[in-house]
């Protein structure tokens, strides 16, 4: 990062994503536990849905960057990329687990994640119904509870699988074959497995919570924001063969590193095929 351009100073990064949240939240929070109309995404077979909190909330904030910082890139959830070849891009996902936000359980949140070429410099999650904020960006990792108090985020030591806590969003985002038998042995080695979290899952894995996060079919929106918080609280993010996650797709975060070391040679074995006599 150029910290000679004052606008590309962290502290100032971070008081952007700040307002990016209240933005958002002031868009998000008149529909929340409200009748309102859901759109299907999903061409075809199956549900991705979206409602005009998302499409709301994502607008205000493309025009608020696009103000603030004309020269940088903006991926989003609901439209389309603007600027993609700028060095630094803003993701952005207005509402990360539209499923919970229609439900009304508040297990969603805002995802705000800057990216500076390859690399994730910043993070936030919001969750505007319960106060609760996550943030990191210069290595520190923080959030505001709820009440108002601001905490260093850290997870807990554990090196063992069969000590860990294993949240995923759903069983049925892993495909069959593959990716439904790794995530299973993952699963059956763990001490207790819960599904149903979305990005609130990744928080609580920086918070110290828990302990594992196994996931597929993520897209880039959905794990750019929480990396820097997940690392900067202590943990590892990457994708299921060791590689970066800034794409989404197949991934694993853990609190220990050691219990990622161990979760990765797990999710890269593949079961022998047996002969048919």
């Amino acid at each position: 990062m150029t910290i000679a351009d004052k606008s590309l100073r962290p502290a100032v990064l971070l008081a952007e994503a700040h307002l990016l949240a209240d933005l958002a939240a002031a868009r998000i929070l008149p529909h929340f536990r409200k009748a309102m109309q859901v759109e299907n995404k999903q061409v075809g077979a199956g549900f991705d849905p979206v409602t005009v909190a998302d499409k709301a909330a994502e607008r205000v904030m493309r025009q608020a960057l696009r103000k603030r910082f004309p020269e940088h890139g903006i991926v989003g959830e609901e439209y389309a990329t603007h600027q993609a070849a700028s060095r630094y891009r803003w993701v952005l996902d207005p509402i990360d687990g539209t499923r919970a936000f229609i439900c009304g359980l508040p297990l969603w949140g805002v995802l705000i994640g800057l990216l500076d070429g390859d690399e994730a410099i910043l993070g936030m999650m919001d969750q505007p119904y319960t106060g609760e904020r996550f943030w990191a960006v210069g290595g520190k990792a923080r959030m505001r509870a709820v009440g108002g108090k601001v905490r260093t985020l850290k997870t807990r030591p554990c090196a063992k699988l069969t000590d860990a806590m294993l949240v995923a969003t759903a069983p049925d985002m892993f495909a069959a074959g593959h990716e439904q038998s790794a995530f299973k042995r993952v699963s059956d080695g763990a001490r207790m497995t819960r599904f149903g979290g979305d990005c609130y899952a990744y928080c609580m894995l920086a918070a110290g919570q828990i302990d594992l996060v196994v996931e597929a079919g993520l897209k880039q929106v959905d794990i750019v924001a929480l990396i820097p918080i997940i690392e900067a609280a202590g943990g590892r993010v990457t994708a299921w063969d060791g590689g970066p996650a800034i794409s989404g797709g197949r991934i694993v975060a853990a609190g220990d590193p050691r219990l990622h070391a161990a979760v990765l040679k797990m999710l890269a074995e593949r079961q022998p095929v047996t002969q048919q006599p």
